[in-house]
């Protein structure tokens, strides 16, 4: 499966644990690059985890510039 194939279906949900002092801002982060449809969370963390575990061809995720969630979050 191609990863534009892969990303068009949904997958089973994850449990993850994150506080919400980093998952919202995260959400107001993402949306700074991909501010159409659906929230890019899930995307953008896919492509950190491809670009950790060094599978070919993955590349970090873009960053956007520094913004309000750029601030400590306290947590």
């Amino acid at each position: 499966m191609t990863p534009e194939a892969e990303e068009a279906e949904y997958d089973a949900p994850r449990h993850v644990r994150i506080p919400d002092g980093e998952w919202i801002p995260f959400e107001a982060a993402t949306r700074a690059i991909h501010p159409q449809g659906r929230s890019p969370r899930a995307k953008v963390l896919r492509e950190f985890m491809r670009w950790y575990m060094r599978r070919p061809g993955a590349k970090l995720p873009d960053r956007p510039p520094a913004g309000a969630w750029s601030a400590a979050s306290g947590d």
